[in-house]
């Protein structure tokens, strides 16, 4: 897309009136483009049309009107969450009309160079966590997108001395033309999302328009242990970063076990910096790391390399790896209750982050799972199941098919909630149900596998009422 100042006096259409779509349509606004915002839901439900409309934007709530997308149009910025076949967006696409998401707008205004940070999972802690270091650092970061500040507004206020650090989904990364980060960083790719995408390809293929527009002296930070990951460095034009958790790199950030002698289990393993001159860099033992589980230590390798790539000093992370105890919803403890810890890992919404949450705990686990079912069969989580978990409380529209994967898996004990009543009740119930299986000893773990939409706004919405259950047990 061009600049937003080259819209001036042209047709914009801004699909969503979501944080995002308000900022985008308040930036085009101001530089002159003729913006109308439409959201399909009701005008009731757009709490923000009112202040568009006394800015002079046009707002149309209540459905797609014929007419909305037409050859006059310039510019669709959609929000990141409308699907491709959405038929404002297909028309757009039969018109050969723009379409793009809040990101790529907010990187033409960015005088800040940016990290970008996209994968299954991880994004939210790894961002987080990434700010903290830089902070730690001397680095002015903003931390912004999916969490903090929306793109657009803090992209107006960065300067040349911020970095820009931004979670990215792969929704938001499909609608980029020109996004150029500084830093990229892919976590992991898991199924997930097959809904939008349709298939994985498409899903990885987006994923990998994070790297798309990447120079020479722009950095890729790869997970070396994900094979998507390692499928798309041919195709890579910066320098890669690589992080591994089983294998010591020639270059980048890596574990390396050792032997101690006298010790309980003989073994230490320690965070290693290897520069591309091959000198080596001693970062942090991981047992210093202030979150609990195999796949945060993934996350704070990634980290690490994502904050050398921008420049931090390696010699300074340390403190802020053992300091950062992570965001809300992510495998947060909540309290104990008769002897058993609770756990809400609500953001697990697929089965390979609900396996990550589950190899985190050497207690036995009563797991309650469960929510909006796009179609995974959740084979994958036999394995893990296996031993691992004595109980699972299932709800939402996946519950059948979790309980019949749980039998499989050998589990003698499970139970299936009926989704009567309010999405809070049935939850409170799961909750109720969990405590009674639960042991002095056991962690009872919300970790669902599935995205909360069949019953709740979002997934903080469902950890939150998660949390008020356990306190009210």
């Amino acid at each position: 897309m061009k600049h937003p100042d080259q819209y001036r006096g042209e047709e914009t259409i801004v699909l969503g009136l979501a944080k995002s779509g308000v900022q985008v349509a308040k930036v085009l606004h101001e530089r002159g483009a003729l913006v109308t915002v439409n959201d399909k839901k009701d005008r009731e439900q757009c709490p923000e049309a009112s202040e568009l409309e006394s800015l002079g934007i046009s707002v149309i709530c209540g459905g797609h009107p014929d007419g909305l997308i037409h050859e006059g149009v310039k510019l669709v910025v959609k929000n990141p969450g409308i699907p491709y076949s959405a038929a404002p967006v297909q028309k757009a696409l039969e018109l050969g009309i723009e379409i793009v998401t809040e990101v790529e707008v907010a990187y033409h205004l960015c005088k800040a160079p940016i990290i970008g940070i996209t994968g299954s999972n991880g994004k939210t802690t790894t961002t987080t966590w990434v700010g903290k270091m830089l902070e730690a650092a001397g680095m002015n970061p903003i931390v912004a997108g999916n969490i903090g500040t929306p793109l657009c507004q803090a992209a107006q206020e960065a300067s040349e001395d911020n970095w820009m650090v931004v979670e990215l989904s792969s929704f938001q990364l499909k609608g980029t033309q020109d996004f150029r980060p500084k830093v990229g960083c892919l976590l992991n790719v898991a199924e997930t999302h097959l809904d939008y995408h349709g298939d994985m390809r498409d899903y990885v293929d987006s994923k990998a328009k994070l790297f798309a527009n990447q120079e020479a002296s722009d950095t890729a930070v790869l997970n070396w242990d994900d094979p998507y990951c390692r499928e798309l460095v041919p195709y890579m034009k910066g320098m890669i970063l690589p992080f591994s958790m089983t294998e010591e790199l020639l270059q980048g950030v890596f574990v390396r076990p050792s032997y101690v002698p006298d010790v309980e289990d003989n073994l230490k393993r320690t965070i290693i910096y290897r520069d591309y001159t091959e000198s080596e860099t001693v970062i942090s033992e991981v047992d210093s790391i202030g979150l609990p589980g195999r796949f945060n230590v993934e996350n704070a390798l990634a980290a690490i390399a994502i904050a050398i790539a921008a420049g931090a000093d390696p010699g300074v992370l340390a403190d802020t790896l053992a300091s950062f105890r992570g965001v809300e919803h992510r495998l947060e403890y909540v309290e104990d209750k008769n002897g058993a810890s609770y756990y809400n890992n609500s953001k697990a919404t697929n089965a390979k982050a609900t396996t990550m949450a589950l190899v985190s705990f050497k207690q036995p686990i009563v797991l309650i799972a469960g929510g909006l079912d796009r179609g995974s069969d959740y084979m994958e989580l036999i394995p893990i199941l296996e031993g691992r978990v004595k109980a699972l409380v299932a709800l939402g529209e996946t519950k059948d098919k979790l309980a019949s994967v749980a039998k499989l898996a050998g589990l003698k004990t499970v139970v299936t909630v009926d989704n009567e009543g309010s999405a809070a009740s049935v939850l409170q119930k799961a909750v109720q149900e969990a405590a009674a299986l639960a042991e002095e000893g056991d962690v009872v773990l919300l970790s669902p596998a599935c995205a909360s939409w069949d019953m709740f706004k979002s997934y903080e919405e469902r950890g939150r009422i998660f949390k008020e259950a356990v306190h009210n047990l």
